[in-house]
């Protein structure tokens, strides 16, 4: 999924705020319109200022259930990537995913869509006509300074269900409860979903040499004895090798994600990462000339065979050099 705002914010990630190994930090989303008179709204919770990564994830966009006969649902055009991997995992609905390198392929609940972007890719979303409600979450996994330059790939898996006491896990990228996949990683990472049918408390195990978000996409959730509201993110730090997470009636659904502290700067703007303000100027300027001004080029970002319509331009870049924020 692209960041469709106009005025992206910058963001240079290089030494993230500290908490207590057995504090819980309350992360709050906010709300980001996907583009169009009836634009369908996500709630994102990383990147902010007060955080920009756990482990290598550095994007977080939550959304649904979304009503696509009200907002006409996600329609992203081609838009490029660098430095990073995007985790596409739906709830409810389907999405069309096209790319530059040749992919062709649905987003379905339960199923990974992993897009690794390396030196540069581009693609588009676009939700299929029998869908009318889309409900998930798409992510971002920044990539390791000795792997951005790789050339770029996609891989779709299917993960088989665990079973953690009372909650179903679905585990995307890393393996948990018996469940898991091969997906292709770059750095130690953990991308799950876990769906609880009524309430009780669960003891998730944790790496402890992880830092972890737990994500309440539903349900009257506290992790560690603290409320985490619905659409907000629970922030672990390392050092913990388990967590206990009490739901209420109802049941919950929640994404836990994890990894090992990346440990690099990184910049981050629009919808690419890099390594300082000179190379993100770089990374606009061959898009803007090689498929938007130029579309019969190749380039860095190839072009995205099989969608009807034109790429999305970049935004302007800010006046002043790419500066740290958070």
């Amino acid at each position: 999924m692209s960041n469709l705002e106009r005025d992206p914010a910058e963001v240079l990630v290089d030494d993230e705020p500290r908490i207590g190994d057995d504090a819980v930090e309350i992360l709050e989303p906010r709300d980001v319109p996907l583009g169009g008179p009836r634009a369908m709204n996500v709630r994102r919770t990383l990147p902010q200022r007060r955080r920009s990564l756990i482990g290598g994830w550095c994007f977080i966009d939550h959304y649904g259930p979304d009503d696509v006969s009200a907002t006409g649902g996600m329609r992203v055009p081609p838009h490029p990537h660098t430095g990073l991997q995007t985790v596409s995992w739906l709830f409810e609905g389907e999405i069309e995913h096209r790319d530059s390198v040749g992919s062709h392929a649905m987003v379905r609940p339960g199923e990974l869509n992993l897009m690794t972007a390396g030196r540069g890719i581009s693609h588009s979303e676009v939700s299929t006509p029998q869908t009318t409600r889309l409900h998930g979450v798409q992510l971002w996994v920044a990539l390791p300074d000795r792997s951005r330059a790789t050339e770029p790939f996609f891989e779709h898996h299917v993960p088989v269900a665990g079973q953690l006491g009372a909650a179903e896990v679905r585990t995307f990228v890393g393996q948990l409860a018996g469940s898991g996949t091969d997906a292709t990683v770059f750095s130690p990472l953990l991308g799950a979903e876990l769906l609880v049918r009524g309430a009780g408390e669960i003891v998730v195990p944790l790496d402890a040499s992880f830092e972890h978000g737990i994500l309440v996409d539903a349900g009257d959730v506290s992790v560690a004895g603290v409320p985490v509201p619905r659409a907000h993110l629970a922030y672990l730090a390392p050092g913990r090798d388990a967590v206990t997470v009490t739901v209420g009636d109802g049941g919950a659904r929640l994404v836990l994600l994890g990894g090992e502290p990346l440990d690099e700067q990184i910049v981050m703007w629009w919808n690419f990462i890099g390594r300082g303000h000179d190379e993100v100027v770089q990374f606009r300027s061959e898009w803007m000339r090689d498929v938007i001004d130029d579309e019969d080029a190749h380039g860095r970002f190839g072009t995205v065979a099989g969608y009807d319509g034109r790429a999305l331009p970049a935004p302007d870049l800010p006046t002043v050099r790419l500066k740290p924020r958070g």
